[in-house]
């Protein structure tokens, strides 16, 4: 009995065990022919085409090197364009004809008359009184004393119809001009004179020679 329990048991598990591997087949069985069709129809939407690989890049060919001393070229010359200067034209100035010159006459102007001549002197001018005794020792300048300057003076006296010096020229100095001076100031202050009057009696300006000699005191 119990020889055929377990003999029994054996043969239920192998059965089980044929069982399931067949379960195992049928399920591989379908599960691969449904992935084939869904392959294959996936194959079939799918547009097929080959890719072509690129060529490659063509290889850089290194510049080939500058000859050895070879002499650097100069930059080019510019030469600027000539500059061509035209010549305006002087302008065109038409000559206008001169009017003919008008003759205006000179007015004769006639020569003015000479002078008249000096009135002849009939009596020249005289002094009054002595001149020298206004060219005394209290007359000397002080500084011809202190110089020690002495000398003679010749001086042209202009008497006026009044009989005063009018005007004194120094013709002959005497070295110095204090003593010169003193001899000027001297006749226009102090001398006077009678006044020359000419033929008709009348008093007229003339001229009086004057001679001072200026000696130092002892």
């Amino acid at each position: 009995m119990a020889y055929a329990d377990r003999s029994m048991s054996g043969s239920r598990i192998v059965a089980i065990v044929i069982v399931a591997l067949i379960h195992v087949a049928l399920g591989y069985a379908f599960v691969t022919g449904l992935a084939y069709q869904y392959v294959k129809k996936i194959q079939e939407d799918l547009n097929t085409f080959e890719v072509e690989e690129p060529p490659p890049p063509p290889e850089e060919v290194p510049p080939p090197p500058p000859p050895p001393d070879q002499p650097v070229p100069p930059p080019p010359v510019v030469t600027p364009p000539a500059i061509v200067r035209t010549q305006t034209p002087a302008p065109v100035i038409q000559s206008v004809p001169k009017p003919p010159p008008v003759f205006i006459p000179t007015p004769v102007v006639a020569p003015p008359p000479p002078p008249p001549p000096p009135p002849r002197v009939d009596k020249s001018a005289q002094p009054r009184g002595n001149p020298g005794n206004y060219f005394g020792p209290d007359a000397y300048p002080s500084s011809a004393l202190r110089a020690g300057e002495s000398g003679r003076v010749s001086a042209r006296l202009t008497i006026g119809t009044d009989g005063r010096v009018s005007d004194c020229t120094v013709v002959s100095s005497s070295g110095s001009n204090a003593l010169d001076e003193a001899t000027c100031n001297i006749a226009r202050r102090r001398v006077r004179f009678t006044a020359a009057k000419d033929q008709n009696g009348d008093p007229i300006t003339s001229t009086y020679p004057l001679n001072v000699s200026w000696r130092l005191p002892d």
